[in-house]
């Protein structure tokens, strides 16, 4: 099972002071409450609604709010210990990480910053893993590193990945996250478009099965490659998922789009979905769907 590569050190948020005399405004200052700390992430906003929950519910929760319903966002590591059964996940390519191929600027220095923000070497984590007894192939992408947008490491993992599926005569699941291309990689960013779903293409032509899961939010290339060629695609409950983003089509059309353009439920009403699962029920339809898949049970 892999680890965090970094440990963060605990920090401490302080709650500013506040009076609480009730004396008159014509009296002595006030006196004020002495400044409290309490340990940072105690509590989560939901960014959607603005319900305040403790993190521990929210992790319960598996990071769902439970007033409006609203799927955060995961990292890889997160998810893949919610899907995973226990123990039960060997990681492949896990040295692999960017290099700066055409010397943009600050580049490098920027890849240093995501990896110690994020605790990973860059913006998808591959490997073999078990859910609920079914073995498969998984790839999962992780929105803190770089907006997970797609360079040729990204592109090299999921290839890989793809070919170590076929080569064992697994099932591959995908969990698509990102901005789209990276743009400090240029022209190599763009190939990996083509080289993987090509890979795709071969894998597919063989009898493989690939489950393509849509988070929140999956944009740019990733949407115009790997993340739309599933045999099953899937998304997360309002994951946004698109190409070009709602501002440049409206301005490039010059009509107004639907206020739930571009997000899951509009997504499978247009039938570019298969289907949209709760994160709570997401483990249970993999199980079935893979189960169906090997003739072992499943629906």
């Amino acid at each position: 099972m892999f680890r965090d590569l970094f440990q963060k050190k605990k920090k401490y948020a302080t709650i500013p002071s506040q009076r609480w005399s009730n004396e008159s405004a014509s009296d002595e200052p006030s006196q004020e409450r002495p400044k409290r700390e309490i340990p940072e992430g105690l509590m989560n906003k939901c960014s959607k609604c603005g319900t305040i929950h403790y993190s521990k519910e929210l992790e319960k929760n598996l990071k769902v709010c439970s007033n409006c319903g609203y799927h955060m966002r995961l990292n890889a590591i997160e998810r893949i210990v919610m899907l995973v059964d226990e123990g039960q996940f060997t990681e492949m390519d896990a040295g692999m990480e960017s290099i700066d191929p055409l010397n943009f600027p600050g580049y490098a220095k920027k890849l240093e910053q995501q990896k110690m923000n994020s605790g990973l070497r860059d913006a998808v984590i591959t490997g073999e893993g078990m859910i609920e007894g079914h073995r498969a192939m998984l790839a999962v992408m992780s929105f803190d590193f770089f907006s997970g947008s797609m360079g040729s490491v990204v592109g090299e993992k999921i290839t890989r990945a793809i070919e170590a599926a076929d080569e064992r005569n697994l099932p591959l699941i995908m969990f698509s996250t990102s901005g789209g291309a990276r743009m400090q990689e240029s022209i190599i960013s763009l190939m990996q478009m083509a080289k993987t779903s090509a890979a795709l293409s071969r894998f597919q032509d063989n009898g493989g099965l690939y489950i393509s899961v849509i988070t929140d939010p999956t944009m740019g290339g990733v949407s115009a490659s790997f993340a739309t060629l599933g045999d099953v695609i899937i998304a997360e409950p309002g994951a946004l998922f698109g190409f070009a983003g709602r501002i440049v089509i409206e301005q490039t059309i010059r009509q107004k789009l639907p206020d739930n353009f571009q997000t899951a439920e509009f997504n499978l009403e247009h039938g570019q979905l298969d289907m949209v699962v709760h994160r709570k029920d997401m483990k249970t339809m993999l199980s079935d769907l893979l189960g169906y898949h090997s003739g072992k049970g499943g629906f």
